[in-house]
C-alpha cells in the first residue's frame, strides 16, 4: 500500500506540472492536497528519477525564497508530421510542447511511404539532436480516412501510395508506435488547444482548402465514428448537385471527386466561382481575400460561398448541435468575419438552431502539424506518468 500512495503521489504531482509549469513544493502539495513532508518526499522522488528539476526561485514573504520545480524538458520527446503528395513536414518538439526542430523534405524521392517518413523523421531528429530512440509519441497526419481498427489510411486520393500494411510497417521502420490521424481531426485538436474553441468541449471544425473536410469534438474528444469516417462532409448529398460516385474503384485508378457538397466549397470550386464574379487571383484563399477587401462589390461572391458552406453546417447542426462552428483551411481563414457573419446568417435561415460560426484562431502558420505535435505529447504524458 505505502509503493501504490507514492505512485500516486508521484503521478498527481507530476501531472500538475506538465499542465501548469513552475511550481514551489508548497503550491504543489496545495493543488495536490499532499503535507509539506510528503510533497517534499515526491519531489525527491521524481529528482531521482530524472523527472524534475530546480529551475529558479519564487520570492515570498519573510524567510528565503520558495525553490521553483518543473519537468525535464528533455524527459521525453515527441515527433508530429504532416503528410502531403508533395511535402512532409515534420517537428519535434519536448514535453513542453516547445518546437525545437522543423523541417520539410519533398518524399518525390521514396516510392516507399515508409522510407519517406523514416527519413523526414531521421532528418527533424538530427537537426534537433536528439536520438530517434528518444521519441516517446509519433502522430502523421494525412488526408482521407484513418479505420480505427488497422490504423491504415482509407479513401486518401491524394497519397495512393499509403496502402493496406502501412501503419504496421511505420511501426515497425521506427521500432515504436505510431499513430496516423486524419489531418482535419488534428487541424481541430490545435483549434482546441490553441485557437477559437480553447477549452470548449463540444464543436465542429470545418476545413475547406484542396478538398473539404469537417472534425466534430463532443465531450472534450474526437468523434470519429464506427469506421472513422466522421466528418467526411465532402460526399454529402446537397439539392442540385450530382451524387458523389465510384468512390470505391479497383486499385490503382483513383475515384471520381465530383458530386456532394465537396463539388461546391472545396479550393478548386471556390476558386472557380470567384472567377465569375471577377475575382481571380493565383489561390482560392487569395481569390476571398480581395473580395473581403472589394466591400460591397465582393459581397455577392461571399454571400454565395457562405451560402455554399451553410448547406453543410445546417446539416450537422441540425444532428449534433455543436453551438460553435469554427471555419478554417485556405477558404475559411481568408474569409474572417465577413464570411463567418455571413454563413451565420444563412445557417439560421435554414435551420433551426443557429450555432456561433467563428474563424479559426489558430496562430501557427501549420495548424494540422500543431495537432499533430500536441497528440503525440498527450501520448508521451501519458506514458511519462504511468512508466
Amino acid at each position: 500500500m505505502p509503493r501504490l500512495l507514492r505512485e500516486i503521489n508521484d503521478r498527481a504531482a507530476l501531472e500538475l506540472l506538465l499542465a501548469s509549469g513552475p511550481m514551489t513544493r508548497g503550491q504543489i502539495g496545495e493543488l495536490t492536497g499532499l503535507s509539506k513532508v510528503t510533497a517534499s518526499q515526491t519531489l525527491a522522488r521524481l529528482e531521482e528519477r530524472g523527472l524534475v528539476e530546480v529551475v529558479g526561485a519564487q520570492a515570498g514573504g519573510r524567510g528565503p525564497n520558495a525553490a521553483l520545480y518543473s519537468v525535464i524538458a528533455s524527459s521525453a520527446y515527441v515527433a508530429g508530421l504532416e503528410v502531403g503528395p508533395g511535402l512532409i513536414s515534420t517537428a519535434v518538439a519536448d514535453i513542453h510542447g516547445r518546437t525545437i526542430a522543423q523541417v520539410t523534405v519533398d518524399p518525390d524521392g521514396h516510392a516507399d511511404p515508409v522510407a519517406a517518413v523514416h527519413d523526414a523523421i531521421t532528418k527533424a531528429c538530427r537537426t534537433a539532436k536528439v536520438g530517434l530512440s528518444r521519441l516517446r509519441g509519433v502522430v502523421i497526419g494525412t488526408p482521407g480516412v484513418v479505420d480505427p481498427r488497422s490504423g491504415d489510411v482509407r479513401f486518401s486520393f491524394d497519397l495512393p501510395g499509403w496502402h493496406e500494411g502501412i501503419h504496421e510497417a511505420l511501426a515497425a521502420g521506427l521500432k515504436r508506435e505510431v499513430t496516423i490521424e486524419n489531418d482535419v481531426n488534428l487541424a481541430a485538436i490545435a483549434e482546441r488547444a490553441d485557437g477559437a474553441a480553447r477549452g470548449i468541449d463540444d464543436f465542429v471544425l470545418l476545413w475547406s482548402s484542396r478538398g473539404l473536410g469537417m472534425a466534430v469534438m463532443l465531450g472534450g474528444r474526437l468523434h470519429r465514428g464506427r469506421s472513422g469516417s466522421a466528418g467526411e462532409i465532402g460526399y454529402l448529398p446537397v439539392p442540385g448537385v450530382p451524387l458523389p460516385e465510384d468512390i470505391r474503384t479497383a486499385p490503382g485508378r483513383l475515384p471520381s471527386l465530383a458530386g456532394g457538397l465537396q463539388s461546391l466549397v472545396s479550393a478548386e470550386a471556390v476558386a472557380e466561382l470567384a472567377r465569375g464574379y471577377g475575382f481571380a487571383a493565383d489561390s482560392a484563399g487569395h481569390c476571398v481575400e480581395v473580395a473581403v477587401a472589394a466591400g460591397a462589390e465582393g459581397e455577392p461572391l461571399l454571400d454565395e460561398i457562405a451560402r455554399r458552406l451553410a448547406l453543410g453546417v445546417a446539416a450537422v447542426c441540425v444532428i449534433l448541435d455543436p453551438g460553435l462552428v469554427v471555419l478554417a483551411g485556405e477558404v475559411g481563414h481568408a474569409g474572417g468575419e465577413a464570411l463567418t457573419s455571413r454563413v451565420e446568417e444563412a445557417v439560421a435561415r435554414i435551420c433551426p438552431v443557429r450555432p456561433q460560426v467563428v474563424t479559426t484562431a489558430v496562430t501557427d502558420p501549420n495548424p494540422v502539424l500543431r495537432g499533430a505535435v500536441l497528440a503525440a505529447l498527450d501520448q508521451a504524458r501519458q506514458e511519462l506518468l504511468t512508466s
